[in-house]
């Protein structure tokens, strides 16, 4: 517990881990997301071009424009800024910020289920997209390389790696992605040398010209939304870093990714005649030197290995809250180690190796698998933006500050939202699938309880003191135990369920010396635990 205290203290091994546990996701997003947007631009079908004089200078920088600023509206502002602000008592993700506000309205609940169903949805689709984008790269050296198979063999490897815990593969997180990111930099870096007027995509012009004049200004909003799929992550693993390790870290991450964006950029601009989008043409591999191919696939596919873990392990904790707010059904949980933050959860591991298999197998690229994904995680992120306005209201944030976040925020994500609609038809219903059948267990589960709650009968427990004491007292009724334990579900000390008296009367007399009726509560906050002992009733005199 002292160092969940201290998780908020900046430190620089704090920064560090937080590269490898919290960017994971938006850091390996450069690897797919120019490659989809400019899919859409020239209007790519089954491999034959319908626009092949689509690319522009000026759509090229409407287009990192529009990235730029996506990442400094959504992730920097909505969740390094404020969000990371919701914390409950260091730990953060959508049902720890529901347990903050789920006093303030019955229905928030319906936000935080369809939000963590459509996160768990995201870590079926995530590990498929990164780790087959990463392994794609070895098709400019080697053109009829088999990447399917080698993408089923490390997502294989990845999930049996679970049930021993990530504690020592963890410890290399950190190194590996701050290799990750500064070697973005500096190839981004060694293109935007060449034509510094690339720097214009700062400029937010670019991007509202973009979005008033293009004819599928929409749809390429829907590839725009890639480059920010991971800020959801950013806010789950806020236990695991603390606030101010992510906020400077991002610091770091925002400037790298963005040099990356802008060279990917300048290539594309001085190539944008022969430039074709595919599994073999990839703007983030083009910009990397031809004798560092090989070296940069192991790089870019230990990147997506731990992008896909802290995926993986998010849904193990996003489960595991589920369950302790009775949202989910009671299964087996394994802590493989006593490090904060440490479970695995058999079943879910195996139905989300399932699930990667399954998405790989059907879409074969990640070109097509790139239909499939963000439609999801804009649903999160809406679900998120309501429970945050709650958030701000409970700690009486100003009424105009607190509207303008959720008009804000409601416009960006509901126009991200309209921009993946597209994306149903091609592929995305896989994903809408998904999260309606994790809704369906979790929404069922939850009413099912609520109608169980309502006809359990409870009864006045003072009514039977006499009657248990004398039984405690009967020597002529066999001793059933010296302490026998009920649990009990009554909110109140004076209640107790009616089938409790009948198991220990009525049904088969049940002597002891003590009598327990243990009540548990869910607290709110995390790694809380505490009890307390009151005699309703003393058998013996």
């Amino acid at each position: 517990m002292s160092s969940h205290k201290n998780v908020n203290a900046l430190t620089a091994g704090g920064v560090l881990i937080s590269l490898g546990i919290v960017f994971g996701d938006i850091g390996t997003s450069p690897l797919y997301t120019l490659n989809a947007i400019f899919t859409t631009v020239l209007g790519i079908k089954d491999g034959q071009v319908t626009n092949p004089n689509g690319i522009t200078p000026a759509i090229v920088l409407g287009v990192l424009s529009c990235i730029i600023w996506t990442l400094t509206l959504q992730t920097t502002i909505k969740y390094v800024i404020i969000t990371l602000r919701a914390d409950n008592k260091g730990e953060g993700g959508i049902f720890s910020l529901f347990s903050l506000v789920r006093k303030k309205a019955k229905w928030l609940v319906i936000p935080a289920i369809v939000g963590g169903c459509a996160l768990l949805a995201d870590g079926i689709i995530t590990p498929s997209i990164t780790v087959t984008s990463a392994i794609e790269g070895l098709t400019n050296k080697f053109e009829h390389i088999q990447v399917m198979p080698i993408v089923i063999a490390i997502l294989t490897v990845l999930f049996v790696i679970q049930q021993f815990g990530t504690n020592l593969v963890g410890k290399l997180f950190g190194p590996v992605m701050f290799v990750w990111f500064a070697v973005l930099g500096i190839l981004g870096m060694s293109f935007i040398v060449k034509d510094l007027s690339i720097f214009a995509a700062l400029n937010p012009y670019h991007a509202i010209n973009l979005l008033v004049s293009h004819p599928k200004a929409f749809v390429i909003l829907g590839g725009v939304f890639l480059c920010t799929t991971g800020a959801e992550a950013l806010y789950s693993d806020l236990g695991h870093c603390g606030r101010n390790n992510i906020r400077i870290s991002w610091i770091f991450v925002k400037v790298m990714l963005i040099f990356n964006y802008l060279g990917q950029g300048v290539w594309i601009i001085h190539n944008m005649r022969s430039y074709v989008p595919s599994s073999k043409v990839n703007a983030f591999f083009q910009i990397v030197p031809g004798q560092f191919q090989i070296p940069m696939v192991v790089l870019a596919t230990m990147a997506a290995v731990i992008a896909s873990q802290a995926l993986i392990s998010g849904s193990f904790t996003l489960i595991s809250e589920a369950v302790r707010l009775n949202l989910w059904p009671k299964i087996r949980i394994v802590y493989p180690s006593v490090t904060k933050g440490q479970l695995y959860v058999p079943s879910i591991n195996w139905m989300l190796w399932i699930g990667c298999c399954g998405i790989v197998f059907f879409f074969e690229r990640s070109e097509r698998m790139d239909a499939a994904y963000g439609l999801s995680i804009t649903i999160a992120m809406l679900m998120t933006t309501i429970l945050v306005t709650y958030y701000l209201r409970s700690r009486r944030f100003p009424r105009y500050l607190v509207i303008t976040f959720i008009v804000t925020y409601v416009l960006i994500e509901g126009t991200f939202l309209v921009s993946n609609l597209h994306k149903f038809l091609e592929g995305g219903w896989l994903t809408v699938l998904l999260g309606s059948a994790l809704f369906t267990v979790m929404w069922g589960w939850y009413v099912a309880r609520k109608i169980k709650n309502r006809f359990v009968k409870y009864v006045d427990i003072e009514d039977y003191y006499q009657i248990i004491k004398e039984l405690s007292d009967d020597i002529s009724v066999p001793k059933y135990s010296s302490h026998l334990v009920y649990l009990t579900s009554a909110n109140f000390k004076t209640e107790i369920e009616s089938k409790i008296i009948y198991s220990i009367i009525p049904k088969e007399p049940k002597r002891a010396d003590v009598y327990w009726l243990v009540h548990v509560d869910v607290m709110d906050e995390p790694y809380t635990m505490d009890y307390k002992v009151e005699f309703l009733s003393l058998i013996h005199i």
